[in-house]
């Protein structure tokens, strides 16, 4: 990779939010975050709605066996490297819903992560602070 492409991902990461079957607070954090009172455009972070786009991929919830094959599908379908961030506790370690009969594992049993955002849910500092640390790996 061209030192051209690092600088330019790090400086316009565009993501994409996945959620595979979260209660819904950390997606309500991740749009939080997205906010102007947050302001992660200074950091050139834009959500976007195609993972054949994204550079970053966001995941929230635990991996069920419904939501496997599309999990394996949107990481297929996202350019790489890309930035894995699990946000939240479920994502994680599953959370309160480990043992749980539906349940295949966290997220870093089915597709490599690089970043771990715990919380439950994790507040809006927390998902820039894990998102800008993992784009410093890149």
């Amino acid at each position: 990779m061209s030192n051209l492409t690092r600088w330019g991902l790090k400086k316009s990461p565009w993501a994409f939010h996945l959620n595979t079957g979260s209660c819904n607070n950390c997606d309500i954090e991740i749009l939080d975050a997205l906010t102007p009172k947050y302001d992660v455009e200074r950091f050139g972070i834009t959500l976007i709605g195609s993972p054949r786009h994204a550079d970053v991929l966001l995941v929230t919830g635990v991996v069920t066996l419904q939501t496997l094959p599309r999990v394996l599908r949107v990481y297929e379908q996202v350019a790489k490297p890309c930035l894995v961030v699990a946000i939240g506790a479920c994502a994680c370690s599953c959370g309160i819903f480990d043992g749980s009969y539906h349940v295949v594992g966290p997220l870093d049993k089915i597709i490599p992560v690089d970043v771990y955002v715990p919380g439950c849910p994790p507040k809006p500092e927390g998902i820039i602070d894990g998102v800008v640390k993992g784009l410093a790996k890149l």
